[in-house]
């Protein structure tokens, strides 16, 4: 048992609560099961037998402590490092197109015809979730097609890779594009063979849709949030809030905060409505302020905090904009781009890490890999810092010798086994056979890098289980194992990349991520334990309660709880 004397025994207002589930998975290497966990406020004061909790909770003067039986097994709140809550939040309230919904062109029209026949004149209509090698017909939507959806407002299909997607002819013809209109740098409209647009763009193109700053500043990367209302924002992130706590997710790593999404944080902050924690990682255009403001290291409280700098080196392998010098086999005209030559990359990771700061960079073929690593090795060799946690963002396709570099460098691949689930066919589509690598988690775990999960909402639902799930089988929605076993990491590991690692990315292990005594109380109740049933049945295990501080949060049947005494409901 630790020791109780770091809570103030003064703190007579504090509730006490001891929690009996049926059982208690900690993900704390020194005790990985238990039978009780007692709450004192908004920590956790001892986990062990019930007898321990009794006997920890009369030390704290609480002796006659409420024992609050909970019908599942009790894990830790799921950390989710990588997401975009306001991005998930706003595209919640538009046409989901993804494979459940749509598995054709006319399908997706369909669907997005009717979205307008119920929204008022002039609004646009907005869709997400296709992929195109998801589809019957195997290619992308072309602006003809969503013409017939509407010719007196804008339509855009986001792709399932956020970086891009299909707009109708109007939304060209008020922006001015025509076939004579060159590539904006970082991004293109798509053209057929005759040279005329499709409708497709990508990255930078999505200018006409944000505003020229909406996307990025300079070359720092994409920005694909679409302007709305202060107040419509503020909605959309609370909706998003909600669909994370009802997937056990506590705490959040917002992977892409400008003004925007720094200021609706703060909103909801102030009016005591931010119910997640949320570490916030500003975008690298970002970074001078940053410096200048004297931001050398992770500040905060305890539900919203400034994490580091996230950067990108290049684009997406769902839209084919990761960075392939030599082209895609699916397109050899295709090569993606880089966001940054590796100088200039090279130079920013410098001045943030002498800094201090973390970086978080988006990175997916070897090519833009080996710009991260070779980046932060340069750094590290000017000024050597034992523990600078950098980070890799999806990490999709490194080679095995930048998995051994990544390991000596002490860097942190943050990757989305969901991506894999929903479209690791495409990868393959894409590059070919060394595709089927895609996410080499296993290879990570044998040469000693540590596993860390996330969802990339909107991407992919913020679903833990989902991808625990998928991290242990390495299988598709569609039903295809890619790659070898070697690739798969055990139920344990991948449970701990989607808790402790999380926190440990986040720099707050030392109060999230486990059930330890001394931690925040922030826990997900579910109906099965993960660890033991068989593994594909791991993503249909039901989120029955999340608790944040000692607070649920969270209940599945929506309806109002009995709670016991310090036990508060949402």
């Amino acid at each position: 048992m630790r020791s109780l004397h770091h809570f103030e025994r003064s703190s007579l207002d504090l509730d006490a609560t001891i929690l009996r589930p049926t059982d208690v998975i900690t993900v704390d290497a020194n005790r990985p099961r238990a039978e009780a966990v007692l709450v004192f406020g908004s920590q956790i004061a001892a986990v062990g037998s019930l007898a321990q909790c009794r006997s920890a909770a009369a030390a704290l003067g609480r002796a006659d402590a409420p024992v609050h039986d909970l019908d599942g097994v009790l894990v830790p709140g799921f950390i989710d490092p990588h997401a975009h809550p306001l991005m998930f939040g706003q595209m919640m309230s538009w046409v989901d197109c993804g494979p459940d919904k749509a598995s054709t062109i006319p399908e997706i029209v369909e669907r997005l015809a009717r979205a307008a026949d119920v929204t008022p004149a002039g609004r646009p209509i907005r869709g997400y979730g296709y992929e195109h090698r998801n589809l019957a017909e195997g290619r992308h939507p072309r602006r003809d097609e969503l013409d017939a959806v509407a010719t007196d407002r804008e339509v855009y299909l986001m792709n399932a890779s956020g970086h891009g997607g299909v707009v109708n002819s109007y939304t060209l013809d008020i922006n001015g594009i025509t076939r004579e209109t060159p590539n904006p740098e970082g991004g293109e409209f798509f053209r057929d063979a005759d040279g005329d647009l499709t409708g497709e763009l990508s990255d930078a193109a999505c200018d006409i849709l944000t505003g020229v700053h909406g996307v990025k500043l300079g070359h720092h990367g994409p920005n694909f949030h679409l302007q709305d209302e202060p107040a419509e924002h503020e909605r959309q992130l609370l909706a998003a809030q909600e669909r994370f706590l009802a997937g056990g997710v506590t705490t959040i790593g917002d992977a892409q905060v400008s003004r925007r999404e720094f200021d609706m944080y703060l909103r909801l902050a102030e009016r005591g409505r931010l119910q997640t924690r949320v570490g916030m990682y500003l975008l690298s255009h970002l970074l001078d302020d940053a410096l200048d403001m004297g931001m050398h290291a992770a500040f905060g409280n305890a539900r919203l905090w400034f994490s580091g700098i996230k950067l990108y080196v290049d684009g997406t392998l769902g839209g084919w904009t990761a960075y392939f010098p030599d082209g895609y086999v699916g397109d050899p005209c295709r090569t993606g781009q880089l966001y940054h030559e590796p100088d200039e990359y090279r130079d920013l990771i410098a001045r943030a890490h002498a800094a201090g700061l973390q970086t978080a960079t988006h990175a997916q073929s070897p090519t833009a890999i080996g710009v991260v690593v070779d980046a932060i090795a340069a750094a590290q060799r000017t000024v050597p810092r034992e523990d600078a946690r950098h980070r890799i963002e999806h990490c999709g396709l490194p080679t095995p010798a930048q998995i051994t570099e990544m390991a000596r460098l002490g860097i942190h691949p943050v990757n989305q086994p969901q991506h894999y689930y929903n479209w690791g066919e495409g990868v393959t589509d894409a590059i070919g056979t060394p595709g089927e690598r895609f996410n080499p988690l296993g290879e990570f775990v044998a040469a000693g890098v540590p596993v860390t999960l996330s969802s990339d909402a909107p991407v992919a639902e913020p679903l833990p289980l989902r991808a625990i799930q998928t991290a242990v089988l390495r299988v598709t929605h569609l039903g295809h194992k890619l790659g070898g076993d070697d690739l798969r990491i055990d139920p344990a590991t991948a449970l701990h990349a989607h808790t402790l690692a999380g926190a440990h990315v986040l720099g707050r292990e030392d109060d999230l991520g486990s059930i330890t005594a001394g931690k925040r109380a922030d826990f997900a109740l579910l109906a099965e334990d993960p660890l033991r049933v068989a593994p594909d049945r791991i993503a249909d295990i039901p989120v029955l309660e999340t608790w944040v501080d000692g607070t649920m949060q969270y209940r599945r049947s929506q309806t109002p709880a009995a709670h016991g005494a310090g036990v508060s409901g949402r």
